[in-house]
């Protein structure tokens, strides 16, 4: 009987040591995304969730509209801005843990329209004109905005086409004035374009515009939170940075 039982107690310990180890326990975060980083951020917050098991909660959004809700309060944990200055600006004003800000996306701005041939390949039609409305993102908000803005001054347009501009709270609305036909054409984000077929597009040259480096950075809000550290970390990897490429992206890494 007592072999019996000591028998018993070897099977009941070989088969709780051959099962898998069992994750962390699964956490999640809040996470403020910038408009254009929309369908990026979808796919590196399944991957991350395939991988970690954390959620990513994300809201997406204009960066200046972001950084105003956080100096207010709001829950965010990570900050996904679309350019350098609010993610310095909250580093700066405490609501960043130090040491946690980094590049992970340089944008490119596209002039599109739905309509074939109305954008040439140089972006003559900004000088040529031939349309009514032109959209951009809100260049108080949105450093997408604030890159149209330098286009079409560093081309000399910017005071002629001053009043067929209609502005969007972020490139998002942007890229729905032009999707929409509310206006002729606009300055979206290429990663907004990346499975958009037809129409007619100008990929803006760097030059004209001051390069759009998108930054991330820990809130001090997610500073104890294993899910908010993790998703930064993971936005590094190289299956993150094959998704932000692959949507038009250049990065450093």
């Amino acid at each position: 009987m007592k072999h019996f039982a000591l028998h018993h107690v070897a099977l009941f310990l070989a088969a709780i040591f051959s099962l898998p180890a069992a994750p962390a326990r699964a956490g999640e975060t809040q996470v403020a995304v910038a408009a254009n980083f929309t369908e990026p951020a979808k796919e590196i917050a399944a991957a991350f969730q395939r991988a970690t098991g954390h959620k990513a909660v994300l809201s997406f959004g204009a960066s200046g509209a972001f950084y105003t809700q956080l100096t207010q309060g709001a829950p965010f944990e990570v900050f996904l801005s679309a350019d350098a200055e609010r993610p310095q600006k909250a580093e700066a004003a405490g609501l960043a843990v130090p040491k946690t800000r980094f590049t992970y996306a340089i944008g490119r701005i596209v002039l599109y329209s739905v309509t074939s041939g109305l954008v040439d390949a140089k972006g003559a039609v900004l000088k040529r004109g031939g349309f009514d409305k032109i959209a951009i993102a809100d260049p108080a908000t949105a450093p997408y905005g604030v890159a149209a803005v330098q286009t079409l001054q560093k081309l000399g347009v910017y005071s002629a086409l001053a009043p067929r501009i209609v502005r969007g709270s972020s490139i998002a609305q942007a890229y729905q004035f032009v999707a929409t036909g509310a206006a002729d054409l606009g300055f979206v984000a290429a990663s907004q374009l990346v499975t958009v077929q037809g129409g007619s597009r100008w990929v803006v040259p760097k030059a004209l515009h001051a390069s759009i480096d998108q930054q991330a950075v820990l809130l001090k809000t997610g500073a104890t939170n294993p899910a908010a550290r993790a998703f930064l970390a993971f936005l590094k990897s190289r299956q993150a940075i094959a998704i932000i490429r692959r949507y038009g992206y250049e990065t450093h890494r």
